[in-house]
């Protein structure tokens, strides 16, 4: 075999190694990227539901402080039993979603 063909074979078998460890490398990056995309998603949903569950007692708060001048016990209040049931729907969903993967 000449040096020619040796190089040409040499060449053509490096470039399918290459071909080869490309379409692998790009298969995991492919992968880890959904990955990190999901976890993204994630974090964004619990930033969200934290975020709402601030909203909500704060309200919680101002509504049992007005109703405290006006009745013996705010808690029995309708509106505040509703956004404690809201409250605690968004706990369930926050402990469900930091269970997931840390």
């Amino acid at each position: 075999m000449s040096l020619w063909e040796k190089v040409k074979l040499d060449l053509q078998k490096g470039i399918e190694e290459g071909m080869a460890a490309i379409k692998e490398g790009a298969a995991v990056v492919k992968e880890k990227a959904e990955e990190l995309t999901e976890e993204g998603k994630r974090r964004y949903k619990i930033f969200e539901l934290k975020k709402e569950v601030h909203k909500e007692l704060a309200e919680l708060g101002g509504k049992v402080y007005d109703l405290g001048s006006k009745m013996e016990n705010p808690m029995l209040d309708n509106e505040v039993k509703a956004i404690m049931e809201k409250i605690q729907h968004l706990e369930e969903e926050l402990t469900e979603l930091e269970g997931k993967k840390e």
